[in-house]
């Protein structure tokens, strides 16, 4: 009981920034533009890699678990070479799920994007949650009102221009938006983007967790099972940020074991609930080594998939 109250307390100094941002230190303010380059492009992806559920010991056969699609991926200046940046690879995220972009208040953020669907050769777009842009840079298609930016054809491409506003601190969705946006969703074209407020300091890890089902299987980060999906880690005393979102028709709740957090009231939990493209961050100074699950607590996407391991190092 000492633990889970230190921990709330530790849980209530971490969710308050940037108005405590002195507990952790301080960053620059100082606005800056951003430039991220991102294509969709196809892949094979494989839901389930060791094709097994460890925890109940079912098995499954690699047809059931693979299939082509296509997602975001990062790349250098020009779209020159694919890239993987430490932050993405640390929070699970650049694999299945686009690239987490980070930015902060006052940013301008310009998203150079490239359609290099070869796949099925369909126009794709990317739609923002979260910033301010111009109905040019929406991402959306709209037959007579929308730009190029919501109907970007292959080999084509486009530059969406954003600004993190003042309410833009949080964590939030990107996915295609263009006319082939079920179908991309569902194959996993969609990402984060992490705003960091002024004069926040990033926390010391930061993990992306994805809500999303995948032909029959509900996954995190397209992957399902444990053993699968993305291991995170910490230390005692790091300061953890989840950044959580759900893409999809259904409805999801986070909950990791051990642990609580403080809402923006002040309460004490430890399992949130969230829609389609909803999303939400929770931060913690970390104080419970072992090895933890945290999961969907819908028990039937669990079940399926939606179940993955945190450990936390002395």
């Amino acid at each position: 009981m000492r633990r889970g109250r230190r921990h709330c307390l530790r849980g209530l100094a971490a969710i308050l920034l940037p108005a405590l941002a002195g507990v952790f230190g301080s960053s620059s303010a100082v606005a800056a533009t951003r430039d991220v380059w991102v294509a969709a492009v196809p892949t094979t992806w494989n839901a389930v890699p060791n094709a097994r559920d460890a925890i109940h010991g079912t098995r499954f056969d690699r047809a059931a678990t693979v299939f082509p699609t296509v997602v975001y991926r990062r790349y250098t200046r020009g779209w020159r070479k694919q890239i993987r940046l430490d932050y993405d690879a640390r929070a699970g995220a650049d694999r299945f799920t686009g690239p987490l972009i980070r930015a902060r208040v006052g940013d301008r953020v310009r998203i150079h994007f490239k359609n290099l669907d070869t796949l099925r050769g369909q126009a794709h777009s990317m739609h923002f949650h979260g910033v301010e842009y111009k109905p040019s840079s929406d991402g959306v298609f709209l037959p007579l009102f929308a730009g190029k930016g919501g109907d970007v054809k292959p080999g084509k491409s486009f530059t969406y221009r954003l600004k993190a506003g003042p309410g833009s601190a949080g964590v939030w969705p990107y996915h295609d938006h263009s006319n082939s946006m079920e179908e991309s969703i569902a194959g996993g074209m969609f990402g984060a983007l992490s705003i960091a407020g002024r004069g926040e300091r990033r926390a010391d890890r930061e993990y992306l967790v994805a809500f999303a089902p995948w032909h029959g299987f509900q996954t995190i980060d397209g992957r399902a099972f444990v053993g699968n999906t993305p291991v995170f880690e910490s230390h005692a005393g790091d300061t953890v940020q989840w950044d959580v979102m759900g893409m999809g028709s259904e409805f999801h709740t986070f909950h990791v074991h051990g642990h609580r957090w403080r809402t923006d009231g002040g309460s004490p939990e430890d399992t949130r609930g969230l829609g389609p493209a909803e999303s939400f961050r929770v931060r913690w100074r970390e104080d419970a080594p072992g090895t933890w699950l945290y999961h969907c607590h819908v028990e039937e996407h669990m079940m399926q998939g939606m179940i993955g391991l945190y450990r936390v190092r002395p």
